[in-house]
């Protein structure tokens, strides 16, 4: 696959349903050009941090250097793990992932390494590690940070001669392997308190990488929400389904801790409860719902009231209606958009007529995600 400008990446997506994933770049025209299939793609986006991260994978695809990605659990640390792995010399060879943290200790390094037959109780034959079956390729290594220290030390030694013994064996075996790992913690804490070798730190983020939280994302929860009705209802074969503008507000308000994996199980659970096509803040989770109140009609007609009884102009309403929304989400643009139903462009227009500050508001900044606070 040929590598792709960033001034061409608008979003992007990644087909987990395979050994070997498959990657679809829209650009700005949000026309989708496919490679392969596309059943599940999840990892997508077109905000500010996703362009970087975007940006730095296609840097970092071509070496061969160890790459080690963090971020929290849910936001597709393996999807980009295998981006690289697509954009690498190493795509047509074989990507091999492994979670460490769901291998007892006592099988881990046979995993990873391999035995020799009768080495201990099970050990009916001689079988290649994992190490071994992605030579010439990738091998993933996710929550590198459960390995305990004797496997560490052994991988630290593969990685310094490029060889690895299997378990009851005499000889070394060469292999040709490029290391990706991922952790949801803080590694550098672990190799303080005496968790993680230092050493074998050093070895693993030669280049380091981090996919953003999903509340980070601005306006990627739209794009994502649409994303996987679309996908959901080819693979199930029925017709497209969208939710209504409250339902859509609710979900964009929300602050998704467990990010894209928990939005995609979200949608799963409004498909499955939603009877009607469209579909509705009551087909939501109930988190969902405690976290995004609804003002009721009776609220809205009390304020309307009061500023009528002062006989306040319509453009002078429209202003302080447009401001008690954007204080009430504490002065996130991104959200109070959504909340008034108009494109955050033109709320930044309203608020520059106003004479407003963004500054003064607690906002997400709209070109490279930083948050800016008032002095």
């Amino acid at each position: 696959m040929p590598l792709v400008t960033p001034s061409a990446i608008a979003g992007w997506s990644i087909n987990h349903a395979t050994s070997h994933a498959r990657t679809s770049i829209a650009n700005d025209h949000k026309e989708t050009r496919r490679v392969g299939s596309s059943k599940s793609p999840t990892l997508i986006g077109q905000s500010p941090v996703m362009r970087k991260l975007f940006s730095v994978i296609e840097r970092v695809a071509p070496t061969d250097a160890s790459v080690l990605i963090t971020g929290a659990t849910g936001t597709g640390k393996e999807l980009a793990a295998r981006a690289i792995h697509d954009q690498s010399p190493r795509r047509d060879h074989a990507f091999v992932d492994i979670n460490c943290s769901a291998i007892p200790e006592t099988l881990i390094e046979a995993e990873l390494f391999g035995h020799q037959r009768g080495t201990f109780t099970g050990a009916h034959e001689n079988r290649s590690g994992l190490f071994e079956k992605a030579s010439g390729g990738t091998l993933f290594l996710d929550e590198v940070d459960a390995l305990n220290l004797s496997a560490q030390a052994k991988l630290l030694r593969v990685l310094q001669e490029r060889t690895v013994r299997r378990i009851g064996a005499r000889a070394n075996i060469a292999i040709d392997v490029r290391i990706i790992s991922a952790t949801n913690c803080d590694l550098a804490q672990a190799v303080a308190e005496g968790r993680f070798r230092p050493d074998l730190y050093y070895r693993l983020r030669v280049l380091p990488l981090h996919v953003p939280e999903l509340c980070t994302r601005g306006d990627d929860v739209r794009l994502l929400v649409e994303h996987f009705l679309r996908v959901k209802s080819e693979r199930n074969g029925q017709p497209l389904r969208k939710f209504t503008p409250e339902a859509m507000r609710a979900l964009c308000d929300y602050p998704w801790p467990g990010n894209v994996r928990e939005l995609e199980n979200t949608i799963e659970y409004a498909l499955a409860i939603g009877l009607d096509d469209d579909l509705d803040t009551g087909d939501l989770p109930p988190e969902i719902l405690d976290a995004h109140p609804q003002p009721s009609a009776d609220d809205f007609r009390q304020v309307l009231q009061a500023y009528m009884n002062d006989t306040v102009p319509l453009a002078e309403i429209e202003k302080r209606y447009i401001l008690s929304v954007l204080q009430q989400f504490g002065g996130n643009q991104v959200r109070a958009a959504a909340a008034l139903g108009i494109d955050r462009s033109k709320l930044y227009r309203r608020l520059k007529q106003y004479g407003v500050m963004a500054v003064r508001f607690l906002q997400e900044e709209d070109l490279d995600g930083h948050q800016l606070r008032s002095h």
